[in-house]
């Protein structure tokens, strides 16, 4: 069945998130909650609620708890067509959420998941990118296995011969490359120079560089976001968001996006009663691709895509629930206590 052009193909694991309720330790209390997630899969749903047609690829195990996670994609009318299920686990991670100056912690479980095993083979990319206006992969998923390393470059080399867009979120988790993290600067590198659009702050670029560029005082952006599109001949946008941190509960944030000359920056946002941060990066990608897509002013579209990421913060779970007009509401700076 031929998508919708203009739609998004999101290639990446998909998670069961298990975390201690409230604000406790990991199994303080013999229960947890859960909530199903995976970066490029949040990106999928956040994107579908802001009205664009989204298609998951991925491989989950042939067991309930794989097609559960089909189910909740296909819940929020995410295209799972494209779902393979296999041999392996699903793959797993556990939260302990943070309070106060005890920051959040994340144990994870996902070795020898379905994902993780499936050959990069399996997946026949000129067919699922056939109408795709874009590829969003991370750099999480390289870190998941040598055959998931090699799928998502297929994946982002067929989408350049396509004609498709590539958007790649750097995500470095050093404890999803474990024994192969010394691998990971190239292995980022070489996915890079297939992107359009990176999502990456400073330490992500000069990670993968191999370099530390000193800063340059006064600027409006730094030498590693020049070394940057000096180095990635397709790079047209590198976005990311800044951070303050207060507490785990009383935060700031603030978005930017480059291009090759200019740089455009949010206004900050005071995050406060912070309800849960996890996917508020993969919020901000969604938003960001909404942008683009909808073809908006370089600053309209980081301040939709911050604002996104800020709303994310007041939705428990992984994926951004709020539409948008709900993140319009907020950029009108017209919010109120109740909507009557």
């Amino acid at each position: 069945m031929r998508r919708p052009i203009n739609s998004v193909v999101c290639f990446g694991e998909m998670l069961l998130r298990l975390s201690a309720p409230g604000k406790e330790l990991l199994l303080q209390s013999p229960r947890l909650d859960v909530h199903i997630g995976g970066a490029e899969a949040n990106v999928a749903v956040s994107l579908r609620k802001l009205g664009h047609p989204t298609r998951m690829v991925t491989c989950l195990p042939d067991n309930p708890l794989g097609h559960t996670a089909a189910d909740e994609l296909r819940r929020h009318d995410v295209d799972v067509a494209a779902i393979r299920f296999g041999d392996g686990r699903m793959g797993l991670y556990f939260l302990t959420p943070g309070a106060g100056h005890r920051p959040a912690d994340v144990l994870y479980d996902r070795a020898h998941s379905a994902f993780a095993l499936a050959p990069p083979d399996c997946f026949d990319w000129q067919q699922l990118l056939t109408d795709a206006h874009w590829l969003h992969v991370s750099g999480i998923t390289p870190a998941v296995s040598p055959a998931a390393a090699e799928a998502v470059l297929r994946a982002m080399t067929a989408a350049r011969a396509a004609g498709s867009k590539v958007s790649f979120d750097c995500n470095f988790r050093a404890r999803v490359w474990g024994q192969r993290a010394a691998q990971a600067p190239q292995i980022l590198r070489d996915l890079c120079r297939h992107a359009d659009l990176i999502f990456g702050e400073d330490r992500d670029l000069q990670f993968m560089l191999g370099v530390t560029p000193a800063p340059v005082p006064n600027a409006a952006r730094s030498s590693a976001i020049t070394a940057a599109f000096a180095e990635f001949g397709h790079l047209r946008w590198l976005a990311h968001t800044s951070r303050t941190r207060h507490s785990v509960e009383v935060q700031g944030l603030v978005g930017a996006l480059h291009d090759s000359t200019t740089t455009y920056t949010s206004r900050p946002y005071a995050l406060q009663g912070i309800v849960d941060r996890i996917g508020a990066g993969d919020a901000f990608a969604a938003g960001m691709l909404h942008g683009l897509i909808s073809e908006l002013a370089p600053q309209t579209a980081v301040d939709f895509a911050t604002a996104a990421a800020c709303l994310k913060h007041s939705v428990p779970g992984d994926f951004n629930l709020l539409t948008q007009q709900d993140i319009e509401l907020l950029l009108s700076e017209s919010a109120v206590d109740v909507r009557r």
